[in-house]
């Protein structure tokens, strides 16, 4: 049944929406008057949030690699409020491991939340945003997804498959009036590295380095989700948001480095590069 409201506020559905960036997205938008669909595959850390704002937060149960279920859900979510305005697909994991590590099932596990569960949310909410004639997509992906990193290979492959897809989502929906904004926040302070983490078994031939790499993250602070959702909030209200957005400074930071080296090693092998192909 669609539930009616005197006042013009806008319609979220949000995945992932019980902890993390999430869950701070889905209290901002709360907060700010509008009406969220949350989404989780354990909708219970929402309860009480629902009980304090009744009729408008609505959750549903969903595993989002689940593509028949996104599709049922998402028209459910339409069904519930009538519209849909802006779509936060930010349901994912965490893998953690040496690419040799990581099983064959641990592997399509993770890219079926994180890319394909995407995927899925992308191809089921397009219609009913183009039918409005407008919406707003944001697909929370990496600061990581620029390049591949130890241990952490297989989580920064499906962020990069995030923003390509993404990025192509954008141009096929922008005559239709949709949005789209690739997100891509740092570490934050949530229970992704924790809770949302699977992890391989780990190969002694890699001792050393997991050593290096706790060391180098121990030092690591990283912010509060709750930082991040005015921002966000921001971007979906924007008539041109960004296309691309990294949240958090120290991540905007290493962005700038990483594609400052990336600019350095192409130049260095520019003559190799032209030497295949004048055209």
């Amino acid at each position: 049944m669609t539930r009616t409201h005197t006042t013009r506020s806008r319609v979220w559905l949000v995945t992932g929406a019980s902890r993390g960036l999430g869950r701070a997205f889905t209290e901002a938008a709360l907060g700010a008057g509008d009406r969220v669909i949350g989404t989780a595959r354990d909708v219970t850390p929402l309860d009480e949030l629902a009980d304090q704002h009744v009729e408008r937060l609505v959750t549903f149960p969903l595993d989002v690699s689940d593509r028949s279920a996104v599709m049922a859900t998402v028209d459910k979510a339409v069904a519930t409020f009538g519209r849909l305005d802006v779509v936060v697909n930010n349901a994912g994991g965490f893998l953690f491991g040496m690419l040799e590590e990581a099983t064959e099932e641990q592997a399509r596990a993770h890219l079926d939340t994180n890319f394909f569960g995407a995927l899925w949310v992308a191809q089921a909410v397009v219609p009913h945003l183009r039918a409005q004639g407008s919406g707003h997509i944001l697909q929370v992906s990496s600061m990581g997804s620029g390049g591949g990193f130890a241990s952490v290979g297989l989580y920064a492959a499906g962020k990069s498959a995030l923003d390509s897809m993404s990025e192509a989502l954008a141009m096929e929906v922008e005559p239709f009036g949709i949005k789209v904004t690739i997100l891509q926040p740092g570490s934050y302070a949530t229970e992704l590295f924790t809770r949302g983490t699977t992890a391989t078994t780990a190969n002694d031939a890699y001792a050393d380095l997991r050593a290096q790499l706790a060391e180098m993250w121990a030092e690591s602070r990283d912010p509060r989700p709750e930082e991040a959702a005015p921002v966000v909030l921001d971007v979906a209200r924007m008539p041109d948001p960004p296309k691309r957005l990294v949240l958090g400074s120290a991540s905007y930071d290493m962005v700038q480095d990483m594609l400052a080296a990336r600019a350095t090693e192409l130049r260095r092998w520019e003559q190799l590069s032209r030497r295949a192909g004048a055209a």
